[in-house]
């Protein structure tokens, strides 16, 4: 039996947290103690720990992660490494020999963690080496996608329904982050799920402003001119309807002065991990993309995400919006919609051909219409259309509810010159610090410090070629912005870094806490290489 103390204790070994987000705690002791769980977290509630603790736990056992985004399995298997977590993620993008490596190691039980996709997991011959495997778990990311009534079902999930029948000693827990009552029973339902747990969090973000505008295309660009320079030096993500679309938007915005990125399923892989890279780490802060992107992506401090069409779905609409915010400070969500994404959406339902998945599209139209339409509360529709009652009427942070959104409209004055991505450290102006919030508190942090210490960590990052992230979060490295420690005693105080951690890279941020004092430029920096 582990005991809390010990799962206290490794909460803050491995990722230097001294206490819990609600609800946590309890998802992980159900794990720990065999039992089947539906958790449903809205995007940054910290899912991902409350399957990667419990196994970090369980020496010996392997925990069986289904996922559909093979990007952020890598990404999640690399920084649990990092941590000292064994992980390994198996799929057709490794050489055959790597893949047969990685099934010999697992049958050993040299991996706490194992990352699949449900169509590998699908394979006859999959169950067959799996049983062979000493699992302790299986989590399933993204179960939403099992249930029809979904706004992402994957007829591959529907396979999963084999794990109950095939493992059946074996806990099953499903996780996602949008769900409406009745994808809650159907994923229940499909997976064979025994009397689970149900971990339902409140779909209520108040730190979100939702702001919805119907709008012309001439217009639309204009509106997101505006708001673009309104967040200038801010992380943003524009949502567009096409691939055409943002090739278009990007040259738009870069013709305005606003260093932009593009990102979209027909990019090749290795230009689509450059340019996520480029954006995570703030060499250029404004992506375009559609909805190929932002799945998994580990970034707390996006400042703004604007739709430039109608969603397809509140539940779209609500994971994607909600990818704003995740540190809790305060964050703009916009929708900028025309009437010419009413006729797009109403010709995609009536090309459908099975009756069943059309008459779903319709109620998903419907309820996105009518979000849009109805002069009524965003965030009370919002927890409306997921089951929660809650018990106010407004707000206060939506432009129903009187947010001030007046700004979207005003005129704000073009920069004098077109906005590049990062300059060199010795051009750049000493800037003003900024406020960084936690628990409620704001406190304020050297701004040239936090960028000197991105450009730090992109160098470390690039050196170890890991994502940003796999170094550093955002709001760790703000908190260590805040602290400035000087020794390891010092960095293991701060949030965010446990032992495993300090051990990785303790001593090189603090060496590079006393370049900054001694005001050199970062280790690997363009500014110190071209000395």
């Amino acid at each position: 039996m582990i005991s809390d103390g010990q799962i206290r204790e490794a909460l803050h070994r491995y990722w230097g947290h001294p206490s819990f987000r609600p609800r946590q705690a309890s998802i992980v002791r159900s794990l720990l103690d065999g039992h089947d769980a539906c958790v449903v977290m809205p995007t940054g509630g910290g899912k991902s720990l409350c399957y990667q603790l419990p196994a970090a736990l369980l020496e010996g056992k392997t925990a069986v992660v289904v996922s559909p985004l093979i990007a952020l399995m890598q990404d999640q298997a690399a920084q649990l490494a990092k941590m000292g977590i064994p992980a390994a993620v198996l799929n057709s993008s490794f050489a055959a020999a790597e893949q047969v490596e990685i099934m010999r190691a697992a049958r050993q039980g040299k991996f706490r963690l194992l990352y699949i996709s449900p169509e590998r997991l699908a394979r006859a011959d999959t169950g067959e080496w799996l049983r062979r495997v000493p699992v302790s778990f299986f989590a399933i990311d993204e179960a939403h996608c099992i249930s029809e009534w979904g706004h992402e079902f994957r007829p591959e999930y529907r396979q999963l329904s084999r794990l109950r029948t095939e493992f059946p000693g074996h806990p099953i827990a499903a996780f996602t982050a949008s769900a409406t009552r009745q994808v809650r029973h159907d994923i229940i339902e499909q997976l064979q799920l025994n009397d689970p747990d149900k971990y339902i969090a409140s779909f209520h973000r108040p730190n979100l402003r939702y702001i919805v505008k119907e709008c012309s295309s001439f217009d639309q660009m204009e509106l997101l001119v505006n708001a673009l320079r309104r967040h200038a030096g801010s992380n943003v993500i524009v949502y567009s309807p096409t691939i055409a679309r943002v090739g278009g938007t990007v040259a738009h915005l870069r013709s305005n002065g606003i260093a932009a990125i593009g990102y979209h399923g027909q990019m090749d892989s290795l230009t689509r991990r450059r340019n996520q890279e480029m954006w995570t780490s703030e060499q250029v802060r404004v992506l375009v993309g559609t909805i190929a992107f932002g799945l998994g992506i580990n970034k707390a401090s996006v400042r703004a995400v604007i739709h430039l069409s109608l969603p397809k779905s509140v539940e779209q609409y609500y994971q994607e919006a909600g990818r704003a915010g995740r540190d809790g400070q305060p964050a703009d969500c916009i929708l900028l919609w025309q009437k010419s994404d009413v006729g797009l959406l109403v010709h995609f339902i009536q090309e459908m051909e099975d009756p069943a998945e059309k008459e779903r599209a319709w109620q998903r139209y419907h309820k996105i219409r009518n979000f849009v339409g109805a002069r009524a509360c965003r965030h009370r529709q919002i927890c409306l259309h997921f089951g929660e009652n809650p018990k106010w009427a407004s707000c206060g942070a939506c432009d129903v509810c009187g947010c001030d959104a007046g700004w979207l409209n005003a005129p704000v004055p073009a920069p004098a010159t077109a906005e590049r991505p990062r300059r060199k450290r010795q051009d750049r102006k000493p800037k003003a610090a900024v406020q960084h919030v936690a628990a409620g508190k704001a406190e304020e942090i050297d701004a040239e410090l936090r960028e000197y210490l991105r450009e730090w960590r992109l160098a470390a990052a690039r050196e170890r070629s890991v994502p940003a992230f796999v170094v550093m979060h955002d709001s760790t490295l703000e908190n260590v912005c805040l602290r400035q420690p000087r020794t390891i005693d010092e960095l293991l105080e701060v949030r965010g870094f446990g032992p495993a951690k300090t051990e990785t890279y303790g001593q090189e941020i603090l060496a590079a806490l006393q370049r900054y004092r001694e005001k050199q430029a970062p280790e690997g920096s363009p500014a110190r290489r071209d000395r």
